[in-house]
């Protein structure tokens, strides 16, 4: 794959961009390419928007590098409070060179890629997938929750998951909540879908049960597999890039009821401090708060 060029993420118009038809390499495309499955030195240049996480940060970095061939153009960028003021520093780290700037609270690094860069292997290794030993599952840096169960998930997994028929994890992370349900011998088979390809690839690694099936999608766009089911599950995220975002529990909740039959339930968590009352009231027919505790309430809605 010679000649190509990759962006990953979404940057901010006007502050950098790809070239047309570049391939998106952010694994929350799942339309997208995989960075990861790139041949060494197979782009001629690539444009990351890049996560506040260290680990993932030099990951995702990286596998660019890796990724990019010697003397190739790289452009790297992140708002200054989540990690953009550091960028410089790291791409000295891996051998580069870079010229900073800042704009529009971001900083700017571009700079070739050099013909050695340094710490590749290190970086990959600490970010790639693997196995958390206080979840007992894989697991990888970027994922929601990568490295331990949150107070949301738990909550909702001491509710008893006792379900019957078919059903879907929507918003799956590593499957805690689909190993959860998969112990009830009622169900006959769970969907789990997740818009991030890492979390997809660990569900598929740690729910080996054999009524389990695997999306990666986005579950605002029509996904055949969400439809008559008999359950819901979900701890649907209230953020979007850093930033509290009511919308994205709302549309899960529209998903959810969109995708179960006449009379199906939907059990789901929320932050206590997140009104989706509402719109659970919309387009359920009965619902009923029946947990709260560690700033999280419980909710269970029947279709």
């Amino acid at each position: 794959m010679g000649g190509e060029a990759g962006v990953y993420g979404w940057p901010p118009p006007g502050l950098a961009r790809a070239p047309a038809g570049a391939l998106q390499l952010s694994p929350f495309d799942p339309a997208g390419a995989s960075l990861e499955s790139l041949a060494d030195e197979s782009l001629d240049s690539v444009v990351l928007a890049l996560p506040a996480g260290t680990i993932e940060r030099r990951y995702a970095l990286a596998q660019a590098l890796r990724a990019l061939r010697a003397g190739g153009a790289l452009t790297v960028l992140a708002p200054k409070n989540r990690g953009g003021t550091r960028l410089a520093a790291e791409l000295r780290l891996f051998g580069c060179d870079p010229a900073e700037e800042a704009r529009r609270h971001h900083r700017i690094c571009s700079c070739a890629r050099p013909p050695a860069p340094q710490g590749l292997g290190e970086a990959i290794g600490l970010g790639g997938p693997r196995i958390v030993p206080r979840l007992g599952l894989w697991s990888q840096p970027g994922v929601f929750s990568w490295d331990g169960i949150d107070p949301g998930s738990a909550l909702l997994m001491e509710s008893g998951l006792s379900f019957k028929g078919k059903g879907a994890d929507i918003g799956c992370g590593v499957g805690v909540l689909a190993l959860k349900a998969l112990e009830a011998p009622m169900v006959t088979g769970i969907v789990l879908v997740d818009i991030d390809a890492r979390a997809v690839a660990a569900s598929r690694r740690n729910v080996t049960d054999p009524r389990a099936s695997f999306v990666h999608a986005d579950i605002r766009q029509p996904t055949a597999a969400l439809t008559d089911l008999d359950f819901v599950v979900m701890n649907p995220p209230f953020h979007a890039g850093g930033l509290r975002n009511h919308a994205l529990g709302q549309e899960f909740i529209a998903c959810a009821a969109a995708a179960l039959s006449k009379g199906g339930t939907c059990r789901l968590v929320a932050n206590a401090a997140l009104p989706y009352e509402v719109a659970l009231a919309e387009v359920f027919s009965k619902v009923v708060q029946i947990g709260r505790g560690g700033g999280y309430k419980l909710f269970e809605a029947i279709k």
